[in-house]
């Protein structure tokens, strides 16, 4: 297990981690989720021993590693930019952790097919990395990372500069790869989806802070602060304050929409509420609901983005298929009640939606 225990990190006045307590078991594939600057990276590398906390302990198996070199410890990292020994051969880059070691030729041919033939590189272990694809370079990178076999693999954003065939492939690979290791295994993503998919738990990040840690499904229907609910929703998660007046939502420009039961039973007062950008309907105007004016359609392929915004309060709705709108076209928004987050005014969880 790893373990950081009220870690803070500042450089030239600016905190990059914020008394940050973690702790991480092996055998799961642990995935840091949060926006640029949110402080994964920061994270990862103190977890390396490429920096020090300037307060605070990080353990490993029970054991104070705070100071320990990253030469004197047991890691293997893969970055987003992927990094190989350009004139070895893909085998020797493979290699390279087991002749450091001093592994026997034996061993080090069974190790290297080994984590070949999981990767797919066999066919290209007599190449050099200028000889393949991006896709095929991060995953000599993953396989170096395999056969070090280290109890601590770091893996920073290593799909990033992939393109989108390659990463979905790699998504899908991950959890195997490294399903049944003994290591403690730590993913950094900005992207929800990519956490969601591949990580055994989540932890998200705000700021140099978790704001909450867990197995994702639970994460994404109970987020116990708003700021999470953000940070796990793509498209943006629609959020406005409002005043809650019986079943009555009320907000700017005196416009209201129904909460249901479940809305009802809470005290009224001020709240902020969430909705994700799928539970919001978007129909023909004077069907109802939130009358609003379109301000950009994206479409992404089999999806729709519709941006629209009523007064200084902006919507996000997410369509199926292909469905572009003029921008300044008038529409009614309809919330799914069933749906809705309910937050108080920190950002702590008052209700959330029936799983």
């Amino acid at each position: 297990m790893l373990e950081l225990r009220s870690v803070s990190k500042r450089e030239r006045g600016v905190v990059y981690i914020d008394d940050l307590s973690l702790c991480l078991a092996r055998g799961d594939l642990h995935v840091l989720l949060g926006p640029t600057l949110s402080g994964k990276t920061s994270l990862m590398r103190l977890m390396a021993g490429l920096d020090l906390p300037d307060s605070g302990t990080l353990h490993m198996d029970g054991e104070d590693v705070t100071g320990l070199s990253v030469r004197r410890r047991d890691c293997a990292v893969v970055y987003q930019q992927f990094v190989n020994y350009p004139s070895l051969s893909v085998y020797e880059n493979i290699a390279s952790p087991l002749r450091v070691r001093g592994a026997r030729n034996a061993e080090i041919d069974q190790e290297v097919e080994q984590a070949a033939e999981l990767l797919g590189l066999r066919p290209y272990l007599s190449r050099r990395p200028a000889d393949l694809s991006g896709g095929q370079q991060q995953r000599v990178a993953l396989a170096r990372a395999l056969v070090k076999k280290a109890s601590l693999v770091l893996l920073d954003e290593p799909l990033a500069n992939l393109d989108y065939k390659l990463r979905e492939e790699l998504r899908a690979e991950l959890p195997k790869i490294f399903k049944g290791s003994d290591a403690v295994v730590v993913y950094t993503t900005s992207a929800p989806e990519e956490a969601m998919l591949i990580g055994d738990t989540v932890t998200c990040l705000h700021e140099g802070q978790v704001t909450n840690s867990g197995k994702p499904r639970a994460l994404y229907n109970r987020p116990a602060k708003l700021i999470t609910a953000q940070i796990l929703s793509d498209p943006p998660l629609n959020v406005l304050r409002v005043r809650k007046n019986g079943a009555d939502l009320e907000f700017a420009d005196n416009e209201r929409v129904s909460g249901g039961e479940r809305i009802a039973s809470l005290a009224d007062g001020a709240y902020k509420i969430g909705l994700r950008a799928h539970h919001l309907d978007v129909r023909k105007p004077g069907e109802g609901g939130i009358q609003a004016e379109v301000k950009i359609t994206e479409v992404t392929g089999s999806e729709t983005i519709v941006h629209a915004e009523l007064g200084s309060v902006r919507w996000t709705a997410l369509l199926h298929g292909v469905t572009p709108m003029d921008a300044g076209t008038r529409v009614s928004l309809i919330p799914d009640p069933a749906k809705l987050f309910v937050f108080d005014m920190d950002g702590a969880l008052v209700s959330a939606p029936t799983e």
